[in-house]
């Protein structure tokens, strides 16, 4: 069997892009962390699928698959580069999408040939819905002796605030946060600094996956927590080590996330 892939990214967190609209995909067929690994396969952070919606109100469905073969319900930049793809294979016209996941409906727009803007809905603060194990709903908890934020953005996520991310060790935090059991499905850990009210930096430590270069819905977790909490304003450039994203975000509100995605080379591989 031989695997047709599109190698993309969005401020180098890098995926392949799958198309499955002829349902031929078997991931029961497909040793994903053999894949992924950038050494002895293509190596990607996140493995993207493009799959019809028996909705009729819905323009196609969209599934992730993280680095070590488990589905999960959402990935901010994959679903910008999804748009990117969708649109220029021609598989749509549409400019403005409405797309299925496993988290519930997104909004994507493509801007031009290299921005999309992503609708990503409102974030979640229930301990029970993000999921986290914690008895009550508060701005911050601790764990460990560690200060976080907790919220879902369609996936959990941790925000921690430091003063300075760029040598920060980074690692032995997160997994001990991710290992921890106030979190059973584990969680994104963010890094952020606070530059100005309309800027951070940020540097994100996903489940599944480890450091990446830049993660979508970390930044938009970063934001909403920093809105809540009143220190950013409602609109807000983050900058990961991949590159800048722009979010928007009021209390009560959706999160829209705008920012680039970007083919990188056409493969195929032998399963």
């Amino acid at each position: 069997m031989r695997l047709n892939f599109t190698k993309m990214h969005g401020l180098g967190n890098d995926f392949i892009v799958i198309n499955n609209l002829n349902d031929t995909f078997n991931q029961n067929l497909i040793n994903i962390p053999k894949l992924a690994n950038r050494h002895t396969g293509i190596g990607f952070d996140q493995l993207l699928i493009v799959d019809s919606s028996e909705r009729a109100d819905i323009d196609f469905k969209y599934r992730i698959f993280n680095a070590d073969g488990k589905e999960v319900q959402q990935c901010g930049n994959g679903a910008r580069c999804f748009a990117l793809y969708v649109f220029e294979k021609k598989l749509t016209s549409k400019r403005k999408l409405n797309v299925e996941t496993l988290n519930g409906v997104i909004e994507l727009i493509i801007n031009d040939a290299s921005s999309v803007t992503v609708n990503m809905g409102e974030p979640e603060f229930t301990p029970s819905k993000i999921p986290a194990n914690f008895d009550n709903q508060h701005k911050k908890y601790l764990i460990n002796s560690t200060e976080i934020g907790a919220l879902s953005m369609g996936n959990p996520h941790a925000v921690i605030i430091a003063n300075n991310i760029d040598n920060l060790e980074i690692e032995m935090t997160a997994k001990d946060i991710q290992n921890s059991s106030y979190f059973p499905e584990s969680v994104n850990v963010g890094f952020m600094q606070i530059n100005s009210t309309n800027n951070i930096s940020l540097r994100v430590f996903e489940r599944g996956v480890g450091e990446t270069q830049a993660c979508g819905t970390g930044a938009c977790a970063a934001v909403v927590f920093g809105v809540e909490n009143n220190l950013l304003d409602n609109k807000v450039r983050v900058s990961l080590p991949g590159g800048n994203l722009e979010i928007s975000y009021e209390k009560g509100s959706d999160v829209l996330m705008t920012g680039p995605a970007q083919f990188v080379f056409e493969g195929s591989v032998e399963i």
